[in-house]
């Protein structure tokens, strides 16, 4: 039963390092035929075709961070919502109240950032 036991690690052991040998190969064959041409336009920022006004390195406003996560938060409460629909009938009152309290909290939630106007995107 060891020598099992230590052959199933030794397999998992060899793949580990097939994968590892992968990466690194892959990585190494990109070096060689990846052809290295460096110039300012290669370096400059890209923006949709338009020419890039300013240096790229300054930050962004907070409120396109507030905007991101507003919108996983509701984008959350959405993968919460799909499995509470299917079981809605066997859940009876008590899922059906406690999904109306986490919907109100959400609401209230949604209603603040609107008042504080973090939903404007300009």
């Amino acid at each position: 039963m060891t020598t099992d036991y230590l052959v199933n690690w030794l397999y998992v052991a060899v793949f580990i390092a097939a994968g590892a040998g992968m990466v690194v190969g892959i990585l190494l064959a990109s070096r060689l035929v990846y052809p290295i041409h460096p110039s300012r336009e290669k370096y400059s920022t890209y923006e949709c075709g338009i020419v890039p006004v300013g240096d790229s390195w300054h930050p962004f406003a907070v409120r396109y961070y507030i905007f991101a996560l507003l919108f996983l938060v509701f984008d959350v409460e959405a993968v919460f919502l799909f499995p509470w629909a299917i079981t809605f009938r066997s859940l009876g009152t008590a899922g059906f109240v406690e999904m109306l309290i986490f919907i109100l909290v959400l609401a209230v939630g949604l209603l603040y950032a609107w008042r504080k106007g973090a939903l404007q995107w300009a």
